[in-house]
């Protein structure tokens, strides 16, 4: 074992000692940086585990890291001893394949950007342990940078198997609800085409709905927003510069892809005109993510009315029950109106409904929102303007927006999604008159 990987392990069990046995700051931001991440997730002792290892190099203390404190703490530090440490900032958890085994190691896919990164354990009980690991099986980890060459892992994994696609995909869902901060750690720029990517639909809903916010029946909402999608596929084959009077097989020529692709993509994961188009602009270099196809769920498309609303960073909302609310707090008495305290309870308590709605309720109805809240709540002293955040964060709801369902994503996750609903598709007995898959990347 390299001698810097040996020196990590002793570091790593340092800076470990190091958080455990501190008081004061130190001990209250890792008791509520836990309390946070643990509301997440499987809340086992492995995903406990991850939570502390993340914390050591991700968490803060005031506007210092852990990693900061322990240098500070330990002026007697080597200069490499100091910059092996601070390297550690850049550690992060992923949903790694296992693509090669070396003898002390192993090379690993990061799944979540297909990005690969020899990873050795810096002790030998953890290599005796993973020795049996073979190429193909999955592992849940945190991963931490030792050289400019390697990495080591960083606290505990979970050992999860070879997976199929359709479990992979699942495994990959999960990960996604579970580490939302975490998706693209190691790939800034496809996180910021994401991003990028959630304030170009809201714009583009904006220009086509007119407004932010509109509510119609289900029914007239679900055939709008096929409309609002059949538009943006029109804008991205524009953008990709293909021409709408040329072949599909002209275009894929002109633009390098074969036939082989294409038939790969209509029959392996059903490819809609949107995922090919999206596909050719890829294969210029103008892109690496896909949008993924929105649709109405499928319980809502019956409902009476439903309110989609559109933020440049929370993204597409779709709310049943957004009316109900305004009614609510534009009625003289609002306890008299039916289930009024039910759904300001749901409201409150339901992660789908987001501190943008919050805002958005709080913005156009202030003092009835204000004065609902103080009865409900039972504190006659509550302030919209200065306690609707601390209110939003009791009931464990972020403030800061997270990466939304709308956005891009990476073309290499896209197909394994569909490639998993072909599957999953293909397994299924077909019925008289059972419709066919939908195709696309679905949301719902």
């Amino acid at each position: 074992m390299d001698v810097i990987l040996e020196r990590s392990h002793q570091l790593k069990q340092a800076l470990v000692d190091f958080v455990f046995d501190a008081e004061g700051e130190l001990a209250k931001a890792l008791e509520t940086y836990a309390a946070e991440q643990s509301r997440r997730g499987s809340g086992d002792s492995t995903q406990q585990d991850l939570i502390i290892d993340s914390f050591l190099t991700g968490g803060k203390v005031g506007d210092k890291s852990p990693l900061e404190l322990f240098i500070e703490s330990h002026p007697d530090l080597e200069e490499s001893d100091r910059k092996l440490i601070e390297s550690w900032h850049h550690s992060f958890i992923g949903l790694f394949a296992i693509s090669n085994i070396l003898p002390d190691g192993f090379e690993l896919t990061n799944w979540l950007t297909d990005k690969r990164y020899i990873v050795k354990p810096n002790n030998t009980q953890t290599l005796q342990a993973i020795s049996r690991l073979k190429i193909g099986e999955i592992l849940l980890t945190r991963i931490s940078p030792v050289t400019d060459s390697y990495w080591m892992l960083s606290g505990p994994y979970t050992i999860m198997g070879k997976l199929g696609k359709p479990k992979l995909a699942v495994a990959i869902g999960n990960f996604k609800e579970n580490y939302k901060s975490n998706l693209y750690s190691d790939a800034p720029d496809l996180l910021e085409e994401a991003w990028q990517s959630v304030t170009k639909y809201h714009q583009q809903f904006v220009e086509f709905f007119g407004a932010d916010e509109i509510t119609l029946s289900g029914y007239h909402l679900n055939k709008k927003i096929a409309e609002f999608q059949e538009l943006i596929t029109e804008k991205t084959f524009a953008e990709a510069g293909i021409d709408p009077s040329k072949s599909l097989a002209e275009v894929a020529e002109a633009a390098g892809i074969g036939d082989e692709e294409i038939k790969a993509a209509a029959q392996e994961f059903g490819a809609d005109s949107n995922v090919v188009s999206q596909m050719l602009n890829s294969k210029a270099g103008n892109s690496k993510m896909v949008m993924p196809k929105v649709d109405l769920p499928s319980e809502l498309k019956k409902a009476e009315q439903v309110t989609a609303l559109s933020h440049p960073r929370w993204g597409q909302m779709f709310l049943p029950t957004y009316s109900k609310i305004q009614a609510i707090l534009s009625a003289d008495d609002w306890q008299s109106v039916q289930g009024a305290e039910k759904l300001v309870r749901y409201y409150l308590e339901d992660k789908s409904i987001n501190a943008f709605v919050w805002h958005r309720l709080a913005q156009q109805y202030p003092t009835q929102l204000e004065n609902v809240l103080q009865t409900f709540l039972q504190r006659p002293e509550f302030r919209l303007e200065t306690n609707l955040d601390m209110l939003l964060q009791e009931f464990h709801k972020p403030i800061e927006p997270e990466l939304p369902d709308i956005a891009s994503v990476p073309i290499h996750l896209h197909n394994l999604f569909q490639e998993a609903l072909g599957e999953v598709s293909k397994s299924k007995p077909k019925g008289k008159g059972q419709q066919k898959p939908a195709k696309g990347f679905q949301r719902g």
